[in-house]
C-alpha cells in the first residue's frame, strides 16, 4: 500500500475559529495524484471539496487520485463539457462537477444544489472544480486551492470548513 507524504488534519468541531491550513508544494503530476489519494484516507467523513485554481493547474489530476483512493475503476476525465460526472462504483460514489463553462453564479449555484441533492441521496463525495464560479456560502466544505509557482511545481492550500459560530440568544 502506498504511504502518502501528505498528512491532512481534520478540524475539530469543538475548536472555535480554527483557521489552520495545510500548505505544501507539489513538484509533479505524481505528487498531485498522491495528494488526491490521501484526501479520502485522511478525511474519511468528507462530503464536499471545492477546488479552485487556474486552467491546467491539476484539478482533474487531483480528482483522479481521489478516485483511485475510492477504488473507482472508471477513467476520470474532466467534465468540462458534460459539467458533471457520476461514478457509482468503488467504496463510495463520487460526483465530479466542473463549473468552468458556467459564467453566471446563479447557474453555477443551481447546478451545484441539484447535484448536491442527488449526491446526498447516495452518500457520494462531491468534488467541484472552478468552485469560485458559485456565489453560495458553503461553510461545511473543505477548500483546496492549487496555484502555479514561479520556481516550478504547484502550491496547494487546503482549508478546513469554517468553524460554526455559537448560537446566542438576544
Amino acid at each position: 500500500m502506498d504511504r502518502s507524504p501528505y498528512k491532512i488534519t481534520e478540524a475539530s468541531d469543538s475548536v472555535q475559529g480554527q483557521s489552520t491550513n495545510t500548505k505544501q508544494i507539489l513538484k509533479n503530476l505524481e505528487d498531485t495524484i498522491a495528494l488526491g489519494k490521501a484526501i479520502p484516507v485522511e478525511l474519511p467523513n468528507l462530503n464536499l471539496i471545492l477546488l479552485e485554481g487556474p486552467l491546467g493547474v491539476g484539478k482533474t489530476s487531483l480528482v483522479q487520485g481521489i478516485a483511485i483512493s475510492l477504488n473507482i475503476q472508471e477513467p476520470i476525465t474532466s467534465p468540462t463539457f458534460a459539467i458533471s460526472q457520476h461514478y457509482q462504483t468503488g467504496i463510495r460514489p463520487l460526483v465530479h462537477i466542473d463549473l468552468y463553462r458556467l459564467e453566471k453564479p446563479t447557474a453555477a449555484d443551481e447546478l451545484f444544489l441539484q447535484e448536491e441533492e442527488e449526491a446526498e441521496a447516495v452518500g457520494a463525495l462531491v468534488v467541484v472544480e472552478w468552485a469560485e464560479r458559485m456565489s453560495l456560502k458553503l461553510p461545511d466544505a473543505w477548500r483546496l486551492r492549487l496555484q502555479y509557482r514561479e520556481k516550478g511545481g504547484r502550491l496547494f492550500q487546503l482549508s478546513p470548513p469554517e468553524a460554526k459560530k455559537p448560537c446566542t440568544s438576544s
